[in-house]
């Protein structure tokens, strides 16, 4: 094959496949509910939530404020889709991943959270997590779907990582809530510390936060690990 020859094209999903093949004023509208999700992201992130004003939303993505209400009757039905589609999709696809992964359990939990950290660390849809710790208590029932639709099924994900490594003689037996807990907080924080340093620079980590990630999985891997594992660890 000569070296000149043009990259091949880069497979799209078939939900954009479908949207690009549409007339103009088909795609157009095909493409609201998702140009809709990207602005109230933005404004959530930047403002809050209290703060963020449905009219706002509507004129950063470019519609009238009745075209956003056919899509989104209220702005907590915005902040729920906005948590769907870039939260608890990341979880469900997590999920997936463990269940197909073929390697050894460290490797997996090393793996998943440098996926964490790429996104929520490094994706704005991790300042949600900032504004749900910040603003849930005003809102009790956006607490109760946070709670359901992210909290719970991440809970659930480490958990699998953890029984998996268990089961395989990789891990130590150990009180399975109470190590998901450990390992969740301080990632937990280190995405908190990220997005507050947006729009607070003096309170940005002074080492390289993916490097944090890389100790905290050491630190982790080096209380999970069987005694038969650790040794094996060392010899290599």
């Amino acid at each position: 094959m000569s070296l000149s020859a043009a990259p091949s094209a880069v497979p799209r999903p078939a939900a954009q496949r479908a949207v690009e093949g549409m007339p103009a004023r088909q795609r157009r509208k095909a493409a609201r509910p998702q140009e809709l999700l990207d602005a109230a992201l933005g404004l959530f992130v930047e403002k809050g939530f209290a703060a963020t004003r449905t009219e706002e939303v509507a004129e950063r993505a470019g519609v009238s404020k009745g075209t956003l209400y056919l899509y989104y009757p209220s702005k907590e039905d915005l902040l729920k889709a906005v948590i769907a589609q870039n939260i608890s999709r990341e979880i469900a696809e997590s999920m997936d991943r463990v269940a197909q992964h073929q390697g050894g359990s460290a490797e997996l939990l090393r793996q998943m959270l440098r996926e964490w950290w790429a996104n929520a660390g490094e994706a704005s849809c991790g300042g949600i997590c900032r504004l749900m710790m910040s603003e849930a208590g005003n809102f009790p029932a956006l607490a109760s779907y946070y709670e359901a639709e992210v909290i719970e099924p991440a809970r659930r994900l480490w958990r699998a990582v953890l029984e998996r490594g268990i089961a395989r003689g990789e891990f130590r037996p150990m009180p399975l809530d109470s190590t998901v807990a450990a390992l969740m907080a301080p990632m937990l924080f280190l995405v908190m510390q990220q997005h507050t340093a947006t729009s607070c620079p003096q309170l940005a980590s002074p080492v390289d936060p993916a490097e944090v990630v890389e100790r905290i999985a050491d630190l982790v891997l080096d209380g999970l690990r069987a005694p038969a594992a650790a040794s094996r660890v060392r010899r290599a």
